[in-house]
């Protein structure tokens, strides 16, 4: 029988989504894999029947519903502070997960290199071999998650193609500082680099730190394919509706790439997702101040179990340190901690490419009696042993 493809070898299962299995297993409170249990904002959801009730059960334009791409030009030229064009610098993809393996194709050729950050989403290693380029890793130091200059010098002189930037990072919580983005835009320009940059949590940014977009940065926006859902910040992840914002050349590339992936997203759910790109600005604020509310509710219970972690500065994942509990394996403890405390995390071997196993993820995008719950069962852990 004939041999699947070579480079399915280099890949393994996401272990984010085995730990959701685990937890399933267990009956654990779900802390791993990183969706809300947030319903979105009650007049989208209106217009999601209003959707579902008319005229939108047939593709839309393969790159985008125009009313969706006009709503999120809108939207994006208030906070991006960019001339943007929803005909001219938009493709609408199957979440962000699709427009990040569009970017990638379009910026990339077989056999070029990559640069992505250590800790890193799971997806950028997989996305980067599937497209037949190669990662090259660069380690982001703790505590606070920073790079070196120099190391960052060094891995450009490689020869690099494109560079992944996740911000605010998933998983460590690091939000770059406008100072750091420009180092990283000079070398991107230097060395005639593209930025592929992953800004899901765009919108979850805690004080006094500030999202900063590359993109908006000099003579950068050619050369910076910005990458987004509306997953996190409407609390939707299951619309599965993403997109990509570029430069006319690059985005007429990119169309290219998502038209023979996917065809297109949902039509109906774009429809209903205007709604949700038409909030007032207040909504974003509001936004912000309930996720500063649920990190700080749930650090609080972190800091009551004696738990050591890395404050995050933006999006809602926490790094636990579990060295002082003499673990080895932190897939292991994972396990454990689903098992015996009732609580299901990531092991934090899976973001580092560094061989790295006293670190694990937690996610606190759920409701207060949810974070509650796993507070007082994680207050047990050192009952446990």
């Amino acid at each position: 029988m004939p041999e699947t493809a070579e480079r399915l070898n280099l890949l393994s299962e996401s272990v984010i989504r085995e730990m959701t299995r685990v937890a399933n297993q267990y009956h654990a409170i779900n802390l791993s894999q990183g969706f809300p249990d947030i319903n979105p904002p009650p007049e989208v959801l209106d217009a999601a029947h209003r959707a579902v009730d008319g005229d939108y059960h047939q593709y839309a334009i393969t790159w985008g519903a125009p009313d969706f791409r006009k709503a999120l030009a809108r939207k994006q030229r208030h906070f991006m502070g960019l001339d943007l064009d929803g005909d001219a610098h938009i493709v609408v993809t199957c979440g962000g997960t699709e427009a990040m393996m569009v970017a990638m194709m379009t910026a990339c050729n077989p056999g070029d290199n990559v640069i992505v950050f250590s800790p890193f989403y799971e997806n950028y290693g997989a996305d980067t071999l599937l497209s037949g380029a190669y990662p090259i890793y660069v380690p982001l130091h703790p505590p606070e998650f920073s790079f070196d200059p120099d190391e960052l010098r060094a891995a450009f002189e490689k020869g690099v193609k494109a560079l992944v930037l996740c911000n605010p990072s998933n998983p460590s919580g690091k939000v770059f500082s406008k100072e750091e983005l420009t180092v990283i835009a000079d070398l991107a320009k230097e060395f005639d680099a593209f930025i592929l940059t992953d800004e899901v949590y765009e919108h979850i940014v805690y004080e006094p730190f500030q999202h900063e977009y590359i993109a908006a940065l000099p003579d950068m926006f050619e050369r910076t394919l910005s990458i987004s859902s509306l997953s996190k910040t409407y609390s939707m992840t299951g619309w599965r509706l993403g997109y990509i914002i570029a430069s006319q050349r690059v985005i007429s590339a990119a169309r290219k790439v998502h038209d023979f992936l996917t065809v297109g997203a949902a039509a109906p759910l774009q429809e209903a997702a205007v709604a949700a790109l038409n909030l007032p600005l207040e909504y974003y604020q509001s936004f912000k101040a309930e996720y500063t509310r649920k990190r700080d509710l749930f650090c609080g219970f972190l800091d009551n179990a004696g738990l050591t972690y890395v404050l995050p500065q933006g999006a809602y994942y926490v790094m636990i340190d579990i060295s002082e509990f003499g673990a080895v394996n932190d897939t292991a403890f994972c396990h454990y901690l689903a098992k015996e405390i009732g609580v299901a995390a990531v092991p934090g071997s899976s973001f580092f490419h560094e061989p790295v196993h006293h670190l694990i993820r937690l996610h606190f995008a759920k409701n207060d009696d949810v974070l509650i719950e796993a507070g007082q069962r994680l207050a047990r852990i050192r009952e446990n042993g």
